[in-house]
């Protein structure tokens, strides 16, 4: 049976993953990349899969999120991860690569396909049958025609992140559970996650402690990004640093101030207070609020480790202001990151709302063999929740839509084993091992073959 040829509109790391995993599945596919007829601020060449940030796909280590979501993908037959082996660079357990020479991998391998064809020209409009990855500079036109299919606030333009810690990784002993005035009240179990007590985890300090956070984020070191990164502040979302550039006292009448709360361990309300919210279901993963900063990321650490309670504490996301075009994917998208009323339609890479290559990546495959399913007549799959693709899938199919943020891999978006051990890496490493188990599982079930990608050009 002959199909007409399906559409996949970007050439990014999501793109380029769709097109071969459809490919490779018997379908004819076009590829559409607007450069270098059109092209971005971000990108330099015409290549596809050009890498515009960093050159490392993070650790390859399973203890690691950004490692297991990798094993994930290369069991799945991941055309990116293959030509990312085939031109490492040494960078210890991290995935690193020769920028340039990926992309030409990348790029030979799709244009040499049988059943691709690559297009350059700016697309308006996505057929049915086809895959949006258009990634976070996404045309006007184009974000036009998603704003007019899937409704007007259906796009956001922009992060304003605040950095998520682990909830294992905060002293207990410091920080205390309560919304402000006794308010958001809710009942539920005892310990640090006890819901008795309000929404927030409080993060109290003294004086002292207030004058030296102050001092360390005021001589911090910025990043600076791209010039087509800077994006107007709002005053509803101002960075931290640029809060506490007004004056000493400006963030304890903003983010940090401390009225309606009294810290259980002196009866008094603190001089200030940094609060904390549940960014998941089961409680793991916990947001600075109104944190969003510019700062780097190893001075993000430093400088968030002086708040009281999270001396020791474990960034899940950092906290980060830029330019980034993404879908509000709860409110608009079905579960497997399709349009609700043309399930032929699917949305991969950052415009979905994950953070990172991997991530990117992941989607675009999974939105490939989804795809090739529903034109066979199939009904579209995601990964167990169990494994590190299918816990972002649940993070943007669950997320509240009135705060969704975009999500990078991590161990806070997976449920703990039965009978987790304490040690965090063994813990994780069990994790994995259900993961990669239950991964088998399912695509074995399905009939999904773990196609062998040859690492050369």
């Amino acid at each position: 049976m002959a199909f007409a040829p399906v559409h996949v509109v970007g050439g990014g790391l999501a793109g380029c993953e769709a097109a071969w995993q459809l490919a490779e599945r018997g379908l004819d596919v076009v590829l559409h990349e607007m450069r270098p007829a059109r092209t971005t601020p971000a990108h330099t060449t015409d290549q596809l899969a050009e890498l515009v940030c960093s050159n490392t796909f993070k650790s390859t280590e399973l203890a690691s999120a950004h490692g297991l979501l990798k094993a994930e993908c290369c069991a799945l037959g991941s055309l990116i991860l293959a030509a990312a082996e085939s031109v490492r660079v040494p960078a210890g357990t991290a995935l690193a690569v020769d920028r340039t020479r990926f992309a030409e991998v990348v790029t030979t391998r799709i244009r040499a396909h049988p059943r691709i064809r690559v297009e350059t020209g700016e697309v308006t409009a996505v057929p049915s049958p086809g895959i949006v990855a258009t990634g976070p500079l996404t045309s006007d036109a184009l974000a036009a025609w998603i704003q007019a299919r899937l409704g007007s606030a259906s796009l956001a333009f922009y992060d304003a992140i605040a950095p998520i810690v682990d909830v294992e990784s905060i002293d207990a002993n410091v920080v205390f559970r309560a919304s402000r005035y006794g308010k958001e009240t809710d009942g539920g179990e005892a310990g640090i996650l006890a819901r008795t007590e309000g929404a927030y985890l409080n993060c109290p300090f003294t004086r002292d402690e207030y004058e030296r956070f102050v001092d360390a984020l005021l001589g911090a070191d910025q990043h600076q990004g791209h010039d087509f990164d800077r994006v107007p502040y709002f005053e509803g979302c101002l960075p931290i640093e640029v809060i506490a550039a007004r004056g000493r006292e400006t963030l304890r009448f903003g983010p940090m101030k401390p009225v309606g709360l009294s810290d259980p361990r002196t009866g008094r309300r603190p001089y200030a207070v940094v609060q904390l919210r549940a960014e998941d279901r089961g409680q793991r993963m916990w947001n600075l609020v109104g944190f969003q900063t510019r700062l780097r990321i190893p001075e993000q650490q430093r400088v968030l480790r002086m708040v009281p309670g999270l001396e020791r504490a474990e960034f899940l996301r950092p906290g980060s202001i830029h330019r980034n075009t993404y879908l509000n994917a709860p409110a608009t998208l079905s579960p497997v990151l399709g349009q609700r009323d043309d399930p032929g339609v699917l949305f991969a890479g950052q415009l979905t709302g994950v953070e990172g290559y991997t991530e990117s990546m992941a989607t675009g495959l999974v939105a490939g063999i989804n795809l090739a399913r529903i034109i066979a007549g199939d009904a579209p799959v995601v990964p167990p929740e169990t494994t590190m693709i299918g816990a972002l899938y649940r993070y943007l199919r669950d997320a509240d839509p009135a705060r969704f943020q975009p999500m990078n891999a991590n161990f806070g978006l997976l449920d703990d084993p039965p009978q987790a051990p304490r040690d965090r890496i063994r813990k994780r490493e069990l994790i994995a091992e259900r993961a990669l188990a239950d991964l088998a599982s399912w695509r074995d079930a399905l009939g999904i073959a773990p196609m062998a990608v040859t690492s050369g050009a």
